[in-house]
């Protein structure tokens, strides 16, 4: 009977493994769902981002054109910046690569690309060291300074690491494509500009442009040359650190990670039809090299079709160049002139229909060239891709926003390709790489170039063969207040990708009890007793999979009320007023409040303010001033390392304050170390230089670090009577960033054991004149890096920015600096929201309006408004009948707020 039973149990087992493999098998020869897979957005309306690097326990780094490295943290879900380099960034130039080191859990290296500021025309690979997360600018190795025309065009600029520890940088041809009809350039005339000519770099094996380098970083910085690469250590005018050559603008390349194979796509020219004089419409190419090559530019193109010389001073075409043995006789070139046999393109297509690669589509076009998927390569886990893309290359476009899988066969040739989850939408994918767990990161750049995009963003494709767990999000109105305590609960933002589990269950814990107190998907709830309690929803689908979210609320104090009363506009300021104020403050507990504990402070910021979000937990009562201070901290990364009052990897604010408040050079021995870096005061942890942070905001960093010691006096100067009469005389006309600040703090006494609480408000009184790109909502636009980031494109019908909070009392009218660029549209004025209540609306806005006396770019509309009073949400809603595209969009530089 006992054999029997284990027959039976055996039986069963078997059955529920082979189950279980014929689930996995399926996915092995069938093609899995769109549906199982699924885009999670990271971290979105990035500033140009360019290349990303996963790290092992799941953080990503990744860069912006402009010159931030960024880091996301998948603990908390947060993004913050760790490094900046001043780069120049016109044209195409900028920060553009970045790779880890393959040691990177130990030394902690990264690699950056950029175009360093400046009047030296060059690109440079640089190796930093990441100190506590964030670069330390000072450990900068250069390794390689590459000339670059500052004009136009084709940087390349993306980094690769193989398997062996080889690193391999992509450059562009640095040539125009203007000045050759769209086809090759090829301009060997005297007295031309230098970049007419790709001969001189692409076609040129003593020139590092228009190749993509193999390297071997080594400990101290250098490089050493790996065996294999196009011309060996030691050959006559060539440079040993290329691997392959011809290349117009690899924009991004990866490496194979199991055989060594590099791939990249190449952004081609844009000539859209043959020429019987020129040769061959423009291509773009997704290229292998399984070795070292020549790969025909600018002599060959796709599979190898040829152009021909043309004498551009003679309008003549002379000879086609042969693919078996190119040669460069321009007198540009300085390196050998007979070259390497051309190979041709792994994959290649036109603006048109492709007739090679139909399954390609036309339109637009910029190749780029992602990793290879290895099933094996990754542990399982619940989001890894199934074994169906083992061994497949993955493979974009920039313009036509598609992924494609590439099928090889066992010599890595071509077999077939196949579109990678039509259904969803890509906005200008332009690098991805498989992180640890298996899942598929996208950077997307958004819609339009050099732009500042809503559409932009870091995303993570997950796969999940079964059922996937729902997501749990929980919110308060309030999360303070004395007892009776009755809390209004929200589970917003909870869902689940699984489409059949629509139908979620919501368990609510109020007290902390293990009990459910609710399945209310928004319920409320009472508290009656005081103390701190931690709320916990429990989500659950169908399946019984479950995710949790708390929360916190205290019960026993009430938080301070703090109201200001002014006879004025409280958002803006013309001319040079007085204004009338009065602050009352209301504590339940505290009963009558004393004047003496109420601070209010007025200031003058020269330069603006960037206003800090208070926490409702512990907080220091600040001069408004040293605010500034605070917020820089939190931008410059220093919260990462140092608490407030508590140590974290460096000594706590609060003892730095105390060590040195004293000292008479103690605050400018902490601007030195700021700037500096170092270590051996606090411990042997090394503090990152900080260098790239303008000395003024090392300064008023230092000012609130040393404002923070519990010896400092509690009544700063700026300190002013809680009624009374405010000046407005430090401004001038000339300078549109003034602002100043009325801030009103009250801490009360705390009460029934729970702590005080401390409250803030702030009047912010700016210049009525706002940069459009400095909005506080945005949709279907785009922020624009000409004249540093000053302008706004409307770049859809009713795309919108908005501006949170705003006092529209005594505004008359909005002044708007516009350029219709060619397009036709009107502005709507709406408060509350873009559906909201309409207070202006202008007429159809054309070049048909543009002043007959003005030729400049910009001109000024004038909209008159309906009368309001006291705040609200204030949004520009564009609005089209003719339609916009991604070559010409409405376009907004400033408005200014108007009161007569």
């Amino acid at each position: 009977m006992k054999s029997f039973l284990s027959i039976i149990l055996f039986s069963a087992m078997v059955t529920v493994f082979a189950s279980c493999q014929i689930e996995e098998e399926k996915f092995v020869t069938e093609k899995p769902e769109d549906s199982r897979f699924t885009k999670v957005p990271l971290v979105e309306k990035l500033d140009e981002p360019m290349e990303l690097e996963v790290l092992s326990d799941g953080r990503v780094i990744f860069i912006e054109r402009k010159g931030k490295v960024k880091m996301y943290e998948p603990s908390n879900g947060g993004t913050k910046e760790i490094g900046f380099l001043d780069v120049f960034y016109e044209s195409e130039d900028g920060l553009l690569g970045l790779a880890k080191d393959p040691g990177f859990d130990k030394n902690q290296w990264i690699y950056l690309y950029y175009s360093p500021s400046g009047s030296i025309s060059i690109n440079r690979l640089s190796r930093f060291t990441l100190v506590n997360d964030m670069i330390d600018i000072a450990s900068e190795k250069i390794m390689l300074e590459i000339p670059h025309y500052r004009g136009c065009c084709h940087s390349g600029g993306s980094l690769e690491f193989d398997s062996k520890g080889n690193l391999f940088l992509s450059l562009g041809d640095d040539t125009t494509p203007f000045e050759s009809d769209n086809y090759n350039p090829i301009d060997e005339r005297k007295g031309r500009p230098e970049n007419v000519d790709a001969q001189r770099s692409s076609g040129n094996s003593n020139d590092l442009r228009g190749g993509i380098l193999r390297i071997t970083p080594q400990p101290d910085g250098t490089y050493t040359i790996p065996e294999g690469n196009l011309f060996p250590v030691g050959t006559p005018d060539t440079r040993p650190e290329i691997y392959v050559k011809g290349n117009r603008n690899p924009f991004r390349i990866s490496v194979d990670q199991k055989n060594g194979n590099l791939y990249w796509g190449e952004v081609g020219p844009d000539a859209s039809n043959d020429s019987l004089r020129r040769g061959p419409r423009g291509y773009d190419e997704v290229n292998q090299a399984k070795k070292a090559g020549f790969f025909g530019w600018p002599y060959l193109i796709a599979n190898n079709k040829p152009y021909w010389y043309y004498d551009f001073e003679k309008q003549e075409s002379i000879f086609e160049y042969d693919p078996n043995a190119p040669v460069n006789n321009s007198p540009n070139n300085t390196g050998v002139k007979q070259l390497p046999p051309a190979q041709p393109a792994f994959i290649w297509y036109p603006y048109a229909d492709s007739e090679d690669f139909p399954q390609l589509g036309s339109g637009g076009r910029n190749a780029m060239s992602g990793p290879v998927y290895y099933h094996d390569m990754f542990p399982k886990t619940e989001v890894k891709f199934p074994k169906y893309y083992h061994g497949k290359l993955f493979i974009y476009d920039w313009m036509r926003n598609w992924i494609f899988t590439v099928t090889m066969d066992e010599n890595s040739d071509l077999d077939s390709m196949e579109r990678f989850l039509p259904s969803v939408v890509f906005d200008k994918p332009v690098d991805m790489q498989f992180g640890p767990d298996g899942a598929l990161y996208v950077l997307e750049y958004g819609t339009y170039w050099s732009a500042q995009n809503d559409d932009s963003g870091l995303y993570k494709i997950e796969f999940s063969a079964g059922n996937r767990k729902p997501i749990a999000k929980a919110s308060v109105e309030k999360n303070q207040g004395a007892a009776p305590f009755t809390v209004q609960f929200s589970s917003e933002g909870s869902m689940d990708f699984d489409k059949e589990d629509s139908l979620l269950v919501y368990e609510w814990d109020f007290e902390g009890t293990g009990k459910v107190q609710s399945r209310d998907p928004n319920p409320s709830f009472t508290f009656e007793k005081t103390g701190i309690f931690k709320p916990i929803l429990t989500v659950r689908d169908g399946d019984g999979k479950t995710d949790t979210y708390q929360l916190e609320v205290t019960v026993g104090n009430d938080p301070p009320l703090i109201s200001v009363k002014m006879d004025h506009n409280q958002s803006f300021y013309w001319g040079n007023p007085s204004i009338d104020y009065q602050v009352m403050v209301m504590d339940k507990e505290d009963g009558e409040i004393q004047e003496e504990k109420i601070l209010v402070t007025w200031d003058y910021l020269e330069n603006g303010f960037d206003r800090v979000e208070a926490a409702e937990g512990h907080q220091i009562e600040l001069p408004s001033a040293t605010l500034m201070g605070q917020n820089l901290t939190v931008k410059s990364g220093c919260n990462a390392c140092h608490g407030i009052d508590n140590p974290s990897i460096g000594p706590s604010y609060v003892s730095v304050a105390v060590k040195y408040e004293s000292d008479q050079e103690g605050k400018n021995y902490l601007i030195q170390k700021i700037t500096n870096g170092g270590g051996g005061v606090w411990g042997e942890r090394q503090m990152p230089s900080h260098s790239h942070v303008p000395k003024g905001d090392i300064e008023a960093m230092v000012d609130y670090v040393l404002s923070l010691s519990p010896n400092k006096q509690s009544s700063p100067k700026n300190r002013i009577a809680a009624q009374g009469s405010l000046k407005l005389d430090q401004h001038s006309k000339t300078n549109q960033n003034g602002t100043y600040l009325l801030t009103v703090s009250y801490q009360d006494n705390g009460s029934n054991g729970i702590s005080p609480i401390l409250r803030r408000e702030q009047i912010v009184l700016k210049n009525p004149l706002f940069l459009a790109a400095e909005a506080d909502f945005f949709e279907g636009t785009a922020k624009v890096n000409l004249q540093d980031s000053k302008m706004v494109k409307f770049t859809e019908h009713q795309s919108y920015i908005g501006f949170s909070g705003i006092d529209l009392s005594d505004v008359k009218k909005l002044v708007f600096s516009i350029d219709p660029n060619q397009k036709t549209g009107w502005l709507e004025v709406r408060v509350g929201g873009q559906e909201g209540r309409i207070i202006g609306k202008t007429p159809v806005i054309s070049e048909a309006n543009r002043p007959r006396d003005n030729r400049n770019k910009w001109f000024d509309y004038s909209l008159e408004l309906e009368p309001m009073t006291g705040r609200d949400d204030v949004y520009f809603v564009f609005k089209t009948e003719t339609g916009v595209d991604i070559w010409g969009s409405f376009l907004m530089n400033t408005v200014r707020f108007e009161k007569d």
